[in-house]
């Protein structure tokens, strides 16, 4: 296809462009102006040419463009058509002038139809251009002192237009690039680098907050000074150059602060290792930097605040502080170090030592700075007490058995020294008190004593001669055995602690042990009831007891020599016979113990009792001791005897009336015999013979015998259903009358003598007899016989 296009545009031309076109030997291009009278324009153009301006024509005008291709015989082979605006018209520069050293101002009449202009500063073979909306326009990114040659083109919808005339203009000197520092809180120092083409230097300062006066120097140098100026304030800075005509180049504007003024009303004060340092708050002053400095050591504290803690400051220091004050232009001098010392150290190389019992020496080395010390000493039950020295030891009193715990402490005006090691020192325990010997036997001793403070144990020790004997326990008692008898022993009782050891200051305790046991050599019988003791022992100054121990009681007899007698002992008793020996040490064990038996004991009561008249029973209480008995009764007549294990003997073929010597033998289990003697025995008076009755008149009836002696009273008992009846004759007389006895009933009648005493024998024989009745009155008297009945 055949097509034209546009390749330029200015205000007075269109260029246009088209392809060759196959047999086309010339071609036509027309252009008319749309909405504008005015001539068409009309160009040929041969076949070779496929581009061509279109000129003469209207600025800002759109063109109504028509391209034709014809052969070489004038006819059309193709057309075809654009429609293109022109440029608008070319612009006149007004002026063009400099005020910044990079860019260039210019100012122009606006031109009808331009939507914006193009400005172009060229400087030789090298040009900035610069698109602008309307006047006026500035050319920027230019060399400062430099010589342009300002043009400038209208732009619209259809192109630019040509050129304007150029205008020269020349950039201002560039703006000196200011160094701007405070060398102190009064002064600002400004340099810079030298400026081409500049001939001097304008400075001003002055507050940024606008008080005050302005300062200005002129100058050719390339720095000045400022000085007389308030700390930590901000000022602003303004500096040009001007070339040799006078004229004034970029103004460079710089805000500085002067620096700080040093921090005034600085104080310290040190709690726990941490320095407060605190200060009265600077003039434009940013920040505060702390400086704590010992030797080659610094610390150092940054704060925006007006108060700096610097912890973990050393003991037994010398500080020296100062602050310095810091804002953007830089640092205060330091104010005047302040002098601090540290609180001194904990005290090292403590030793305790306990110099003498109840006194401790508490010693340690002099500390840096440490003006005096405290030494705390707190025993393990909350007493607490303290010694304030300037020097480095301190004396205390102490008890045994506690554990103490030591601090010291070092101070100065900045206060006390950290707590350092705490030493416990623990005391011997204490000697064992209220000592007491509880038990002492032969070879044993028993001790026993009060608990006492810090005792983990205790070592008892009993030495005697060449031998000792130890006891170690916890409890506050110690039996030690296996002791020789009748020895002096030094015992001594030392309280032991893990912690110490043992308390070696306790005195010994003096104990002896008790005597020997004695040993019976022999036992003898020096009289009734008396017995002779013999022993032998070698204790010295020892008291012996023999002791006869029995079921009737204990029988003792006390010498100091090695025999004894032992009187009233009671008959018919078994005795264990022992000695023991006694001393102010104590008892000794008993001998082994002697049996010993005395005589049976006479029975207290003997009774004798005649049963019949030829038979007595004798009857006795038990003799102590007695197993058996031997009882005789003798007479000139005869003897009667009877040996028993019983306490009572029948002796027949005993005579009545006769008079007996009475006599016992009590005879123990081994044979000891005692004889003993009564008061002689009298048997009964013996019965009458030939008892009869015999009736008598009046209703009586008389009782007849044959006395046995005529000396003897007798007593008559009839008895019978009817009645008892008792007669009892004068003394020689053998028969009794019993008067008004009733008849027809059947009598047993006895007789019997009658004893000193008045009573009557009851063995005598009864006989019976029948009384009959003859009317109203005593009838027959008849013997039936003797009765079998008991003894009435």
């Amino acid at each position: 296809g055949f097509s034209v296009s546009i390749y330029d545009v200015t205000s007075r031309s269109i260029s246009v462009r088209w392809p060759k076109f196959s047999g086309a030997s010339s071609y036509r291009v027309t252009a008319t102006a749309v909405n504008t009278v005015g001539p068409s324009l009309l160009v040929h153009f041969s076949d070779v040419t496929l581009k061509a301006p279109l000129t003469s024509l209207i600025p800002n005008t759109v063109y109504a463009i028509q391209a034709e291709a014809i052969d070489k015989n004038g006819i059309i082979l193709a057309e075809t058509h654009i429609m293109q605006s022109t440029a608008p018209d070319i612009p006149v520069i007004d002026q063009a002038y400099s005020k910044l050293s990079n860019s260039i101002t210019v100012e122009w009449r606006a031109v009808p139809g331009a939507t914006s202009y193009m400005l172009t500063a060229q400087d030789g073979d090298s040009f900035v251009e610069t698109v602008v909306k309307n006047s006026p326009g500035t050319v920027t990114g230019l060399k400062p002192a430099t010589l342009y040659r300002i043009t400038i083109r209208s732009i619209n919808s259809g192109g630019k237009s040509q050129p304007s005339p150029f205008k020269k203009a020349k950039t201002v000197l560039s703006a000196p690039i200011l160094s701007v520092g405070s060398p102190s809180c009064d002064s600002i120092a400004v340099s810079w680098k030298a400026v081409h083409m500049a001939a001097g230097f304008s400075v001003s300062l002055m507050r940024s907050d606008g008080l005050g006066r302005m300062l200005r120097e002129n100058t050719t140098n390339t720095s000045l000074i400022f000085t007389n100026l308030d700390p930590g304030t901000l000022y602003t800075i303004k500096a040009y150059a001007w070339n040799a005509d006078g004229m004034i180049g970029d103004d460079f504007t710089y805000n500085q602060r002067t620096s700080p003024k040093a921090p005034v009303d600085v104080k310290v004060a040190l709690n726990s290792g941490t320095l407060r340092v605190s200060w009265m708050p600077t003039e434009g002053a940013l920040t505060y930097s702390v400086t704590v400095s010992s030797g080659l050591l610094q610390l150092k504290c940054n704060t925006s605040s007006t108060s700096c803690l610097v912890p973990s400051l050393q003991c037994s220091s010398e500080y020296y502080v100062s602050v310095t004050a810091y804002n953007e232009a830089g640092s205060s001098k330091p104010t005047d170090a302040v002098s601090l010392k540290t609180i001194p150290c904990a005290p090292v190389n403590i030793s305790i030592e306990e110099d003498e019992p109840g006194h401790l020496l508490v010693s340690w080395s002099s500390v840096s700075f440490g003006h005096y010390y405290v030494v705390f000493v707190k025993s393990d039950d909350g007493l607490e007490v303290h010694c304030n020295t300037s020097y480095t030891q301190c004396h205390f009193q102490s008890d045994c058995g506690f554990t103490y715990f030591i601090s010291v402490f070092a101070y100065n005006k900045a206060g006390q020294s950290p707590l350092g090691d705490v030493f416990n020192y623990t005391t011997a325990p204490c000697c064992p008190s209220d000592f007491r010997t509880v038990f002492v036997s032969s070879d044993t001793v028993r001790v026993t004593w009060a608990p006492v403070r810090g005792a983990d144990l205790y070592e008892t020790r009993a030495s005697a001669r060449s031998t000792a004997v130890l006891c170690n326990d916890t409890a506050p008692a110690c039996t030690l055995s296996a002791l020789q008898c009748n020895t002096p022993y030094s015992i001594t009782v030392r309280s032991f602690s893990e912690a110490r050891g043992s308390n070696t200051s306790c005195a010994p305790t003096y104990v002896a042990t008790a005597p020997c046991s004695p040993e019976i050599k022999n036992i003898s019988k020096e009289g009734l009831s008396v017995i002779s003791v013999q022993w032998q022992s070698n204790n010295e100054e020892a008291t012996y007891v023999v002791t006869a121990k029995g079921e009737a009681g204990l029988w003792h007899c006390t010498s100091t020599g090695s025999s004894c007698t032992l009187s009233d002992l009671p008959c018919g008793s078994a005795f264990s016979v022992s000695v023991i020996a006694r001393s102010p040490a104590g008892q000794s064990l008993p001998s082994y113990s002697v049996p010993l038996e005395t005589a049976p004991c006479c029975p207290n009561d003997l009774i004798l009792t005649q049963v019949t008249q030829s038979v007595t029973n004798i009857s006795w209480s038990a003799g102590m001791g007695a197993q058996s008995y031997l009882t005789t009764l003798e007479s000139p007549r005869g003897q009667a005897k009877c040996h028993t294990l019983q306490n009572y003997c029948l002796l027949g073929c005993i005579t009545c009336g006769t008079n007996y010597t009475v006599s016992l033998k009590a005879i123990s289990e081994t044979g000891l015999t005692s004889s003993c003697t009564y008061k002689g025995y009298s048997s009964s008076a013996c019965c009458p013979s030939g008892v009869k009755l015999y009736r008598l008149s009046n209703n009586g009836i008389r009782v007849f015998w044959r006395a046995s002696d005529e000396t003897i009273n007798y007593n008559t008992d009839l008895r019978g259903s009817k009645g008892n009846f008792t007669c009892s004759p004068s003394s020689g007389l053998s028969h009794c009358d019993i008067t008004e006895i009733p008849c027809g009933d059947v009598y047993t009648v006895v007789v019997a003598p009658v004893t000193d005493k008045g009573s009557k024998l009851t063995f005598c024989p009864k006989k019976i007899y029948s009384v009959t009745c003859s009317g109203s009155s005593v009838g027959m008297v008849i013997y039936r016989g003797k009765s079998n009945a008991e003894h009435i």
